[in-house]
């Protein structure tokens, strides 16, 4: 019991909140390729394999993450803790588990075809050189949104085995949605960060935090709108989208304090609820 209680706090399972910012883009993209015509079997099938892969995949990148980062992570408070930062877990154990989560999440992956295959081996390379970027840029949630948003593309891909301009353009908008709320994430650990020298946008933009993440979302949020108009869907979905921007702009910018680790907290696990709140504003658009 104690090395599974180890095996969810190194893979963050117990955290569904880093999954579901994974999923929720693979589920837009899905929902916008689909043909809600036809049968809705297939739908549901490849939103659980793509939850699936999020949660396989999340859970390796975490234990990449923490071997990559393991002496940072013993000088910040927050993530001192973690299981292979405080020796609990093993380099060697580490390894092998993310071994197996990669392995399972390629079971995953076979039941697409060919193109969402061989594209969704392509982002290996971006999913677990994330770690190091801090290292050497200022924009290591650039990278995180790059390669977080990629089943967007991935989604779009599985259904229509082409490429788009629209995903293109839904991926685009999302990378800046990363890149705000991983903004705001960053300020929890902003003090550490900066005694210990790795790099990052909440440092980059301390002094105008706000600024910087309002412009990330008006990015996303025109994205949004751009796909809508693109895939002509109907009035209600522009109406909608009135809640995503009072979410976005009003709930998680305008009250936010970065020098409260508590309350960027609870405004990076919004982004859950957003990820619900754009899903439905699909649906409102294609369904209704």
């Amino acid at each position: 019991m104690q090395n599974i209680k180890l095996f969810i706090e190194l893979t963050r399972l117990n955290r569904p909140i880093g999954y579901m910012l994974l999923f929720w883009p693979c589920l837009w993209g899905l929902t916008i390729a689909y043909n809600f015509d036809s049968e809705l079997g297939k739908f549901y099938f490849y939103s659980l394999l793509f939850l699936l892969g999020s949660m396989l995949m999340r859970s390796a990148g975490c234990i990449v993450n923490d071997i990559v980062d393991k002496n940072f992570d013993k000088k910040v408070e927050r993530t001192k803790n973690r299981p292979i930062a405080s020796g609990k877990v093993s380099v060697k154990s580490a390894i092998i588990y993310s071994f197996v989560l990669c392995g399972l999440a390629f079971l995953v992956l076979i039941n697409f075809n060919i193109f969402t295959i061989l594209m969704a081996l392509l982002s290996m390379p971006l999913a677990f050189t994330y770690p190091l970027m801090k290292r050497f840029t200022y924009w290591p949630q650039l990278f995180l949104g790059i390669t977080f948003n990629y089943g967007l593309v991935l989604a779009w891909i599985s259904i229509n085995n082409s490429i788009d301009l629209i995903p293109i353009i839904f991926y685009f908008g999302a990378i800046f949605w990363t890149l705000g709320y991983d903004t705001i994430y960053g300020y929890q650990d902003i003090k550490d960060d900066e005694i210990i020298g790795v790099k990052s946008t909440s440092i980059k933009f301390k002094n105008s935090p706000k600024k910087f993440i309002s412009l990330c979302y008006i990015i996303f949020f025109l994205s949004l709108l751009l796909v809508g108009f693109l895939m002509d869907f109907n009035i209600l979905f522009f109406i909608s989208l009135i809640i995503t921007f009072f979410h976005l702009g009003f709930y998680q910018i305008k009250n936010l304090e970065v020098s409260n680790p508590n309350m960027c907290l609870i405004k990076f696990k919004s982004n859950n609820l957003l990820g619900l709140i754009v899903f439905i504003n699909i649906l409102i658009g294609k369904i209704i």
